[in-house]
This record gives structure tokens, sequence and C-alpha cells, in this order.
């Protein structure tokens, strides 16, 4: 790297770009259909045909005559007519999404996708292509030029800020968020405005009067962790613009996600087959949204003091990233297929039929609707703190337990054939349903 281009390099910091797709679907079928629906009010719903269900996206024509995603589609018709209502094309998303990573991933192996529509790249050693400023502005132009799809890219010393920056204009735009910018530009802002921070905890710190970021910063990291508990310097952390988080190069994602757990002795009481179901559930679940899936299909398997071993599974309505949703189908599958009573020597979960969580089509009627939001907020924040304190950091009281699912989240208990476990069972009685 020449002396010109290592200026803008820190000589021991990073430099992330976060790539935002803008209105992602909708751009591109306008990419695709440029004749039909360039320029144009268009919407992305999920039941066209019936004219109910939800906007999933729309275009930005759209958004400048109020339409919003998550709106109604009755709504949508009444403020814009003429709005033109398309159902979703996954597959072609897929290959833009595809497309738009493999220009990001040349600038740099250090990629992490966070959605079909947004990834992370660690630029640090890219200096050869440039400043991260050139750089950015290259893959900002390869993708309008290449692909015909708006993009704004973030550029940051850390995660948090680049997903902040790329954030700050759109569409088209290349924002530069240094940590001494800061103050400057986030202090002022209400504390839910911060990537990572909900309505629920930005209404929880107004009611401690904290509702700036800059107050957040300002606060006492101890009162935080008394209000919030370790999530509380986290919320410090963040509002002083510190994220030491790794850009996590992307693998090939697991085709299913399984761990079983052998009991010291016989269970024959429902309530602890329940709460081994609810250990190993959390942790199968965990694990399902560390690779950004959900999964359609949840399989039990039990094994008998004989070694007798019989696998049942069901296909859910909606695929799930939930663990209670895992956990109760768990134990639907078990009282239903296991004979109340008899002895239990293994259990185990293996989530199935997984898919990008993106992509997946889930129908939400109006009370999942509600709901399902909040349900993210709370696992994006137990991961969160679990990711930077433990996987004990956060437990409930049904996990506890003295036998061995209770210990599931000890790594160094655990081993690391984790993922293999449910491979290596033999299996006599396969049933589906």
């Amino acid at each position: 790297m020449n002396n010109s281009r290592s200026e803008h390099y820190p000589k021991n910091g990073r430099v992330i770009l976060h790539i935002d797709m803008n209105a992602f679907y909708c751009s591109v079928h306008e990419a695709v259909e440029p004749e039909l629906y360039k320029d144009k009010p268009i919407a992305v719903a999920g039941s066209v045909e019936l004219r109910k269900g939800i906007i999933v996206t729309c275009s930005y024509a759209a958004r400048g005559r109020g339409v919003r995603t998550g709106m109604q589609v009755r709504q949508a018709l009444q403020l814009i007519p003429e709005l033109i209502l398309l159902q979703p094309n996954f597959d072609l998303y897929r290959q833009f999404s595809r497309r738009f990573m493999q220009i990001a991933y040349s600038y740099s192996p250090l990629m992490q996708a966070m959605s079909i529509d947004e990834c992370f790249v660690d630029i640090t050693g890219s200096g050869q292509f440039g400043s991260p400023l050139e750089i950015a502005s290259q893959i900002q132009t390869r993708i309008r030029d290449e692909l015909h799809l708006p993009c704004s890219i973030g550029i940051a010393p850390n995660k948090l800020l680049a997903k902040m920056a790329s954030d700050m204009k759109k569409p088209n735009g290349l924002t530069v968020l240094r940590k001494r910018d800061v103050p400057r530009l986030l202090w002022d802002k209400p504390c839910a405005y911060m990537y990572g921070i909900g309505s629920r905890t930005g209404e929880k710190l107004a009611k401690l009067n904290i509702r700036t970021i800059g107050e957040l910063a300002a606060a006492e990291e101890a009162f935080l962790v008394r209000e919030f508990g370790v999530q509380g310097a986290w919320l410090k952390q963040a509002a002083n613009g510190n994220d030491d988080s790794p850009v996590l190069e992307d693998r090939e994602p697991s085709k299913s996600i399984g761990h079983t757990t052998t009991l010291p002795h016989n269970v024959t009481e429902f309530p602890d087959v329940s709460r081994v179901f609810l250990n190993v559930a959390d942790q199968v679940a965990r694990r399902l949204r560390r690779q950004h899936m959900v999964s359609s299909t949840v399989q039990i398997t039990i094994r008998d003091p004989s070694m007798k071993t019989i696998t049942r599974s069901l296909t859910l309505s909606n695929p799930t990233e939930n663990a209670d949703d895992i956990h109760k189908t768990a134990c639907a599958l078990f009282r239903k297929h296991w004979k109340p009573g008899s002895p239990v020597r293994l259990l185990g979960i293996t989530l199935q039929s997984l898919q990008p969580k993106e992509t997946a089509v889930i129908q939400l009627d109006l009370f999942d609707y509600e709901s399902q939001p909040r349900k993210e907020q709370l696992n994006q924040a137990m991961d969160r703190i679990r990711d930077k304190y433990g996987e004990s950091a956060i437990l409930t009281a049904g996990m506890l337990g003295d036998d061995p699912s209770t210990l599931i989240r000890n790594h160094k208990v655990r081993g690391t054939s984790l993922q293999m476990d449910h491979l290596r069972l033999p299996r006599e009685e396969d049933g589906d349903e």
C-alpha cells in the first residue's frame, strides 16, 4: 500500500462497509422490466388476488405518496388506486442478491451477509483498491451499472456505525461515520434511533429521563446495568459508538440443525421431558438465528433404555426461528407419539427444511403481525447479550435442572460435535406427518 492510500486506513483499527440495497424487491422488478415498472408506484405484497395482506416493500415512487412497509394492501390502494401490486419472486431476488454480494466480495473476502439485501464488508486490508471512500463508490457504481440497482453504503470503524451510516441517506447514499462524529451527528437523536435499541427499550429509557443517545452515552454504566441487566453495558457502549463485533465470513448453511442429550437416568414424567426439550429448543433456535435461517419442520428423537430409537416430525404452517414455537411443537409430538409413563433415556430436536429468513414467505394473521416484531426484538436482545456475556447470561426457571440438557450452553462441556450428534443415531421407526 502506498503512502497516499495508507493514510486512509487506521494502523490499529478497522474499516467496515455496510451495503444496504434500497427497496430491494421493487428495485429488482424495475431492473428486470423497466418498461413496466421503472419510476412507478409499485409494491410487493403476499396476497395480490384477494387484495388482502400486508405490503412487504414498496418503491420510492410509492413511498413518496405515503405507502409504507407493513401497511395493509387496502390502505395502500386507498392512497394510490393505480398502485401496481406484485407477488414476491424470491428466485429472482436471490439471483440479484448473489450478484451484488459477488461484487462486494471481489473487494474483500471478509464479507458477512446479514439478509438477502444487506451485508457487511471488512475492507481494512483492501487498500490496493483505493481509499475506503473510493472502494465504496466503486461498489455502488458497479451495482448501479451492472445490476441497475440502487444501494446505500455506510463507511465506519465498526459494524454498528457502518449500519447507522448506511441508513442516513437513502436511496443511493454514501456516508462516512467516524467515532469522533458520533457526538455531533447522533447524540441529539432519540435513543430508539440507535441500531439495536427497540421502541420498548427506548420507552423505558425515556421513563428513566434518558431521552437522547447523548444522555445514554453519559449515563452511569452501573445504573444502566441495574435497570437493564447485562444489556445495560452494551447500551452505553453503543451510544458512544463502540462495537468490537467482527465481520464473520459466510459459510455454507447447514441442511439441518439439531442436538440430542443422553439422560443420566430414565425419565418418565412429562415435566422433566418438557424441561429437556426447553433447553435443547433454546440452543437449536439460537444456532438457527445465528445462520439467519428459519425452519419449517421440527423433528424429535426419542430413545428408550433398550436403545430403541424413533423420530417423529411435524411441518409447521409457518417457518419459525423462535424457541417457544420449537419447544411447543416438540412437546406436542412427544405427547402424541410416546406412551405416558414409558421411560426415556435420550431426547433430541432437529430443525429441518431450513431457508434464509429474509426469503421465507411468512403469512401473519393480525395477532402474529403485532407480536412478531416484539419476538424478534427480544430474540435480538437476548442473542446480543449472550454473544457478549456467554450462553448462561439469560436463563428461564424452566431451564434449570440436573440433567445434561442444562449443560448444552457450556461449550467446554458439550464439546465441538454438537451439530453432528443427531446424524450418528440409529433410527428404527421413522415417522412423519
